[in-house]
């Protein structure tokens, strides 16, 4: 499948799953073209200015209003909710984990005004930048997420949790975990897992390998945190839209794979 044939197709796959949200008459852009260029450009895993150079030297005869720079990437961080079509439905049984994001090295830190980032611990080193917290159901899909500086406890998402209270059984590993008080105490859809134990936890690490590999984000760039959450609610979103897109298949012993291997670009 050439690039042109594979954004041809993610873009019918958009639009119809867009199909109330209406253009602006001032709009360069329609809104399933908003979202397809930015599936790509959390596809393509790469900066802004080199996404953009790649999108007008390969996307022009599909896009050919396509907005100036930074005009594009602050209509992205405008429209980023409408990368919430392609999240997945809760489940019964869902898993929740967090992910590092290193926005600048260490030694940069305190540099900047307006540095954004926060120090942390991830993957038992220390980053500067933001923390992903995301929820899946039992297939592996991305249902829901949020996002904080590195130097918050993963316990901080609980709100996440709560939000599905009744609708679904959330698996957590210990980091979730609040002492419980009078006035504070874990979610009740909250099951915390020890070491060793409910292994289907482990779907998490399949995910967050995909997320690093294709889509290039264990390091980033952006400077702000409109520019941040808008590539992670769009490389979220892609992520979701490429596990399914020819369908989750089940193997003879009933397990299914998840790939992103056959839309990376």
């Amino acid at each position: 499948m050439t690039i042109h044939d594979f954004t041809i197709e993610l873009f019918c796959r958009v639009d119809d799953a867009m199909p109330d949200q209406q253009k602006h008459s001032q709009a360069l852009l329609y809104p399933s073209e908003t979202v397809t260029l930015g599936l790509l450009f959390a596809l393509k895993g790469v900066g802004n200015r080199a996404f953009y150079r790649w999108a007008k030297a390969n996307m022009k005869s599909l896009f050919p209003r396509l907005p100036e720079r930074t005009r594009f990437f602050r209509l992205l961080a405008a429209h980023q909710d409408w990368a919430e079509h392609f999240l997945a439905s809760p489940s019964l049984l869902g898993v929740i984990d967090s992910f590092g994001i290193e926005l600048i090295h260490p030694r940069r830190e305190g540099r900047s005004d307006k540095q954004i980032g926060k120090k942390g611990k991830s993957n038992h080193r220390w980053i500067v930048g933001a923390k992903l917290c995301f929820v899946l159901d039992h297939l592996g899909c991305v249902v829901d997420w949020a996002v904080d500086t590195a130097n918050v406890y993963d316990a901080t998402f609980q709100p996440l949790i709560q939000k599905y209270d009744g609708q679904m059984l959330i698996l957590g590993d210990s980091g979730f975990h609040v002492k419980t008080t009078q006035e504070q105490r874990d979610p009740e859809n909250l099951k915390i897992c020890k070491r060793g134990v409910w292994n289907e936890r482990m779907l998490i690490e399949t995910v967050l390998s995909m997320l690093t590999h294709t889509c290039h984000m264990k390091k980033v760039g952006h400077r702000v945190w409109s520019g941040l959450k808008a590539r992670l609610a769009f490389a979220l979103a892609a992520f979701n839209v490429c596990c399914l897109w020819d369908g989750l298949q089940a193997d003879e012993n009933g397990f299914i794979a998840l790939s992103m291997l056959q839309v990376a670009l």
